[in-house]
């Protein structure tokens, strides 16, 4: 068996755990301030629009497409190609009006209608998304990762405890907003596709944390006189060789994909990469160092039930009797 790690390797994850709860801190309010500033770059899933996939003459490129498609009028195009080259076909985005969006597969084929014979394109698809639906898709788009969360926070709880309940949805919520600041730093759409991404994310990045989990509980049960630093530090190191082997086999298929796979799928591949590398950062830094802030509240909490002076009851004299 392939083995990346060394059995009995001891490495100090727990020791640092401030420094890394620290950053990702930082990371998390980064991502707050951008999305109040820069904002994400919605698609027309989110925002209204229009999608127009056609069929060209192979000798045009999507260089001369959008060429063509500005010097007939149309601006603020996104021009996406399908598939492979040979097979000239192309995706078009439009933003506009509502009243206006009907009137894009008509534009189209007017402009290319003076370069083109009608035989030589053809215009095979057509969807359109109002802003209204749009903005009902993307409030529907965060409730659906909110739900998700929750039922992860129910179904950790039951599988565990409540004591690594909190650490599971930290580390996914800690992984759902750092893959969001990287799609605002870089501007690349969101859309139903990324959203999708991220939704499969959330299970992938919580099969990870359950794994380490399971691990800590097995070590505690076995190992009681050791601390939960030590315990959490041990199980961490016991499933390195996993997790890595496990990410590494999952990044490499995934990068497959970004790099083979086209256009239509570029985007949604990237977000996993990113969530894959951010996933595997937050079961091993986030989520077991949750286990142990729980773990010490919880025994500072039972401390202060014990230490507390119980309350003596007070002794009535009885009312004195006179005969």
């Amino acid at each position: 068996m392939l083995e990346l790690i060394r059995p009995g390797i001891q490495i100090d994850f727990v020791g640092k755990r401030r420094i890394w709860m620290g950053l990702s801190v930082v990371a998390i309010l980064g991502t707050f301030l951008l999305l109040l500033t820069k904002g994400l770059n919605y698609g027309i899933d989110f925002t209204g629009g229009a999608e127009v996939q056609l069929h060209v003459p192979e000798k045009w490129d999507i260089g001369k497409l959008r060429d063509e498609l500005e010097k007939g009028g149309m601006k603020g195009l996104k021009v996406q190609q399908i598939g492979l080259p040979v097979a000239s076909q192309y995706l078009i985005k439009a933003q506009g009006e509502e009243k206006s969006l009907n009137l894009v597969a008509k534009q189209v084929e007017g402009i290319l209608g003076k370069s083109l014979k009608t035989t030589e394109f053809e215009i095979q698809r057509v969807d359109v998304v109002g802003p209204a639906a749009g903005s009902s898709l993307r409030m529907s788009g965060f409730l659906s990762m909110f739900y998700a969360l929750v039922c992860i926070l129910i179904y950790v709880t039951i599988r565990f405890d409540y004591r690594y309940s909190p650490g599971a949805v930290v580390a996914l919520f800690h992984d759902t907003m750092l893959t969001l600041g990287i799609f605002i730093l870089t501007q690349k759409q969101f859309d139903l596709q990324i959203l999708a991404a991220l939704l499969a994310l959330i299970g992938y990045s919580n099969n990870d944390t359950i794994i380490v989990y399971d691990r800590v509980r097995e070590t505690i049960h076995q190992h009681p006189e050791l601390s939960i630093e030590k315990a959490v530090n041990r199980a961490i190191n016991e499933t390195l060789g996993r997790t890595l082997l496990t990410s590494l086999s999952t990044f490499i298929t995934v990068f497959a994909l970004w790099l083979l796979g086209g256009k239509v799928i570029e985007d949604f591949a990237f977000t996993l990469m990113v969530g894959i590398l951010v996933g595997t950062y937050s079961s091993i830094f986030i989520a077991s160092s949750m286990v142990i802030i729980i773990a010490h509240y919880h025994e500072n909490q039972t401390k202060k039930l014990k230490s507390k002076p119980s309350k003596k009851k007070r002794v009535v004299r009885p009312e004195p009797k006179f005969q």
